[in-house]
């Protein structure tokens, strides 16, 4: 059996990039729904009804628990999905604020993400939960998932859309910033290159994998580890459902990978 990984385009390789290394042992599906990305822009009734048609993919794919690597999807459906799929474990990732909030000293928070995560009451409840201080603040920043999604990660019009959007905050007040949405961790480069020195850049991709770890081995369905010699497990890709075979995008799939291991070292 695998686990199932999901998101409204490549954003998700993030946790599916984080859940290889922590969880070599097992297989993977990492379904991207090209055909309607971004989720962020849609409506509430869109993305329930693009997740679950995800989910019941998923399901016909055998999969032992789902990953819903969006924040997006998460805060619009990740409920909704567990009581109808309740036999299924869902994961849902969400914006790391609470770690943000107690590792920020006293210093603001700004959370990045997309217009319907911020605008989500998921996220607002979150904020008002963990924000005693009133540190938090909350910027749409839908234009780097169509940047990410068209691979254009180093560029002078992503320097000046971040330039843009930044301007008008006082960044050297803030400690913390939170990726809230996974198509953002593309851009760690950019966002060290506009940042003052010191900020703290945060998403919750490590998190979520380890709560699907605990969700896994609590069923007693967590994969044993490998020996030393033995190869690894395996991950097939798909595209709103449709299996990706071809080498040209497969290699673009590997590039992507290098790219994600290259920004997890800022």
């Amino acid at each position: 059996m695998c686990i199932g990984i999901f998101d409204s385009g490549i954003g998700g390789m993030t946790l599916l990039h984080q859940a290889l290394l922590l969880m070599p042992q097992e297989n993977f599906i990492f379904y991207a729904d090209t055909d309607h990305v971004p989720y962020g822009t849609k409506s509430r009734e869109q993305v329930v009804s693009y997740v679950d048609e995800v989910i019941r993919f998923m399901l016909a794919k055998e999969c032992k628990a789902v990953v819903i690597a969006c924040n997006t999807a998460t805060a619009v459906a990740a409920e909704q999905m567990r009581s109808k799929y309740c036999e299924l474990p869902i994961i849902g990732i969400e914006p790391a604020v609470k770690p943000a909030v107690a590792e920020s000293d006293g210093k603001r928070v700004m959370v990045v993400a997309t217009p319907l995560t911020v605008h989500e009451k998921r996220l607002q409840k979150l904020v008002e939960r963990v924000d005693d201080e009133h540190l938090v603040d909350m910027l749409e920043l839908p234009g780097l998932v169509e940047f990410a999604e068209q691979g254009e990660f180093v560029s002078a019009r992503v320097t000046a859309y971040l330039q843009e959007k930044f301007a008008g905050y006082a960044l050297e007040q803030y400690g913390e910033l939170v990726l809230g949405c996974t198509h953002f961790n593309y851009f760690k480069d950019t966002f060290r290159a506009l940042l003052p020195q010191g900020i703290h850049i945060i998403d919750g991709s490590f998190g979520t994998v380890r709560q699907l770890m605990r969700v896994l081995a609590a069923k007693g369905a967590l994969a044993p580890q490998p020996a030393e010699e033995a190869a690894g497990g395996q991950v097939r890709y798909f595209a709103s459902g449709r299996e990706i075979l071809e080498a040209d995008r497969l290699e673009r799939i590997r590039k992507l990978h290098e790219r994600l291991e290259q920004m997890r070292a800022l």
